[in-house]
């Protein structure tokens, strides 16, 4: 099949061969690279520029294509589209691709050829899909690879360390879009990182990060709780630090946005629910147990080594993970109830306004459809044989657990009861998981949340304090 212009005719990309003379093609580009500079090996002391782009004109046929030269041609000819326009391409060469060695870094594609572009002889021009076959438009909404053929996110985290290095194809919404953050290396190379929050049925927040400018371009362009993306060939890794999986968009990754497909319309469907129940985002800031894989957090601190590893972190985005075997020091249940258990709007879940007991966030919510429910939400001290850590958030679920009952059955204790569940769980040394992330308007300075409390097991407790002790050394508590 040939598309047609007013002007000319193209040469669709399945009938591609070496043999043509001065083909002219056109398609939409679904991805593309950044520019990069590599040494000119014929001219000591100089540099070429690259970057690559795979152009579509079919439901079953796209290619890759190659540019090279001048650094000025390079980066004028990239700055010229995106991904999402159509461009026309004219007298390219076609050449047969090595796909075992190529494919390792260049998205997979149906076609055994590529396409090479010369500054000289090649032109790449932007066209108006409106003006040239209106089909071109609705392939940017079709994924590249089997829409069947993905790992959810809970597969993902379920599978772990398991997956750490594959790659993987993702069908998520957009939780969140990172703003992106610039930096220089060491040796003087600019760099550039963004970080989107993906969740689906399984999960409710899932990292995958963009290094690159095209890609962060197009994350930047996603409505977060409205974008459905299926990202075929990301990388997938286990992150140390985080002590979570994570997705990356690598050179191999082609993104379909909002794709249209039988899979991806069961997830807007969850999205629209979500939206409808709310308490989605609510999920996200104050994040329980739930949504956080508990078996992949592993590292230890004494409350000291917290804090120290706090202030390593400043300026960092990133929560930090852990687990401390320590106890809760101060628990004021049996004190003011508003102190304890807060009322939640039942469409957003945030707090609402206590003296009308009405949600100031949906304001464009009917009165007549809102509600509240009571949900706990108390400050704890965490203490330690090196210090303690003070207003620690103790809420929801993870309250519920640690307590021992839920919220309805806490306000049906007598005051004395109240003080004897207390004292229960005051002191007792615990395994405590918890997340801590930097807040310069709380009251600390760090926001812990405590993502479990559970009575610690007497040999795994002490073998860890063991451990801590012979680094921090015998310290007094402070309190």
């Amino acid at each position: 099949m040939a598309y047609s212009s007013s002007t000319r005719d193209f040469v669709a990309l399945s009938d591609l061969h070496p043999n043509l003379a001065h083909p002219s093609v056109i398609g939409v580009v679904i991805g593309k690279t950044d520019v990069r500079g590599f040494p000119d090996r014929k001219n000591i002391g100089s540099e070429r520029y690259t970057f690559s782009f795979t152009i579509r004109d079919s439901l079953t046929y796209f290619i890759n294509v190659h540019s090279w030269g001048r650094e000025d041609y390079i980066r004028s000819l990239s700055q010229s589209f995106r991904v999402g326009d159509c461009v026309t391409i004219e007298n390219p060469l076609v050449q047969s691709k090595e796909a075992e060695r190529e494919e390792k870094f260049n998205p997979v594609t149906p076609s055994c050829y590529k396409l090479l572009l010369s500054e000289n002889h090649s032109t790449v021009k932007t066209s108006s899909c409106y003006e040239t076959d209106t089909k071109l438009l609705s392939l940017l909404h079709l994924p590249v690879k089997d829409p069947q053929d993905y790992y959810s996110l809970g597969d993902i985290i379920a599978n772990g360390q398991s997956l750490d290095g594959r790659i993987l194809n993702v069908l998520a919404a957009v939780m969140s879009v990172g703003e992106p953050k610039y930096f220089t290396t060491s040796d003087k190379r600019k760099g550039q990182r963004c970080e989107v929050k993906l969740y689906d049925e399984t999960e409710m927040s899932f990292p995958i990060i963009c290094w690159d400018n095209e890609s962060i371009q197009l994350a930047q362009s996603w409505i977060p709780r409205e974008t459905v993306i299926f990202a075929s060939d990301v990388r997938i890794n286990f992150d140390k630090f985080r002590n979570c999986m994570t997705a990356t968009v690598i050179s191999k990754t082609i993104i379909t946005t909002n794709p249209e497909t039988a899979e991806a319309n069961v997830l807007f469907s969850f999205i629209k629910e979500c939206a409808q129940l709310g308490g989605l985002h609510d999920k996200m800031d104050e994040q329980s147990k739930g949504s956080v894989n508990l078996e992949t957090i592993v590292d230890v601190y004494t409350v000291e080594q917290l804090k120290e590893k706090a202030l390593q972190i400043d300026g960092k985005l990133e929560p930090l993970y852990g687990i401390i075997y320590g106890y809760i020091s101060t628990l004021d249940i049996d004190d003011n109830i508003s102190k304890v258990i807060r009322n939640r709007c039942s469409i957003c879940r945030f707090i609402v306004n206590e003296m009308s007991n009405t949600c100031t966030f949906c304001s464009d919510v009917s009165p007549d459809s809102k509600s509240t429910f009571a949900s706990f939400d108390i400050l704890v001290d965490l203490t330690d044989h090196t210090g303690t850590l003070y207003s620690c958030y103790l809420s929801d679920c993870v309250a519920e657990e640690t307590l021992g009952c839920t919220v309805h059955e806490f306000l049906t204790l007598a005051d004395d009861k109240k003080t004897a569940l207390k004292w229960q769980i005051l002191l007792e040394r615990s395994k405590i998981y918890f997340k801590v992330t930097l807040s310069p308007n709380w009251r600390t300075g760090l926001k812990v949340n405590v993502l479990s409390c559970k009575l610690a097991d007497p040999t795994e407790g002490s073998q860890s304090q063991s451990l801590l002790g012979k680094e921090t050394g015998n310290k007094r508590l402070h309190y």
